[in-house]
């Protein structure tokens, strides 16, 4: 029997609270900021959560100045389970993963004046190595294809989705040892993120394609449904992640333990 598709959280951090925001409204002056749920519970609440369900790998994302203590607090909750990004350069990669990071996700320092950096890529490689590095590439859909967006998805960069495109990407966090394949791609769909519309099809499917390490898709998810439709639509080889939809961030359209026995069954 082939892989399945495999639920994968996250807690996103805005003003060091656990947030979920409709993605396309996080701008620079947050004038249109729209927000779905702000936590009553701190950070390590959802870190030890995960903890207790075996959910390795969440993503711990850093929407904005103001996270880092939030997010040293889920770290410390479940030392090397989770993965954090946000503002994540060469600078200060390896310190987080001084602080309990499995792996440290990268977007926009990959981009200067929004233009792809190998240069970069391979900074970051060399700090933390391929097994602790995941690239995430955040986009926004023009016509047919998906452009890689920056800045809070607001700025749209010189690299457009393809095979060519992830294949040179992932060959500086593609890392095997003898049981796995480690490290990985994490794809947020910026347009339908946080809406509890729909997942982008056409997306998952392309990456079912084009991806050769494991990938992470985010976007839209808004029910149980939508976990089998990505691993049909990508034949096992996409995960998902949910946030707005789901019960532990206020949601309706999915429960943390529905999703707990997709990935156990």
């Amino acid at each position: 029997m082939g892989r399945r598709s495999q639920f994968r959280p996250c807690i996103d951090l805005h003003g060091g609270e656990v947030k979920q925001i409709v993605g396309g409204t996080l701008q620079k002056d947050e004038s249109t900021l729209q927000t779905n749920f702000v936590a009553k519970h701190p950070p390590a609440y959802y870190a030890e959560l995960y903890k207790e369900h075996g959910l390795r790998g969440g993503h711990v994302i850093k929407l904005g100045p103001g996270n880092d203590a939030a997010a040293e607090e889920a770290l410390a909750a479940w030392p090397n389970g989770l993965h954090v990004g946000g503002g994540i350069t060469t600078a200060n990669a390896r310190t987080w993963v001084e602080r309990g990071a499995e792996k440290v996700i990268v977007t926009s320092y990959l981009f200067p004046e929004c233009r792809f950096s190998r240069e970069r890529l391979l900074e970051l490689e060399a700090a933390v190595g391929k097994e602790r590095l995941v690239v995430d590439i955040s986009c926004r859909r023009r016509g047919d294809e998906w452009v890689v967006a920056m800045n809070r998805w607001q700025d749209l960069t010189d690299m457009v989705l393809s095979k060519a495109t992830l294949d040179e990407v992932s060959a500086h966090c593609r890392y095997v040892d003898s049981t796995s394949m480690r490290s990985e791609l994490l794809i947020h769909a910026a347009d339908v993120e946080g809406l509890c519309q729909g997942i982008d099809e056409a997306l998952v499917e392309r990456l079912a394609e084009w991806v050769t390490i494991p990938t992470t898709y985010a976007g839209g998810a808004r029910h149980i449904e939508d976990m089998q439709l990505v691993d049909r639509l990508s034949h096992g080889k996409v995960d998902l992640t949910f946030g707005s939809a789901l019960d532990i961030f206020g949601g309706s359209g999915v429960t943390l333990a529905a999703l707990v026995a997709w990935n156990r069954s």
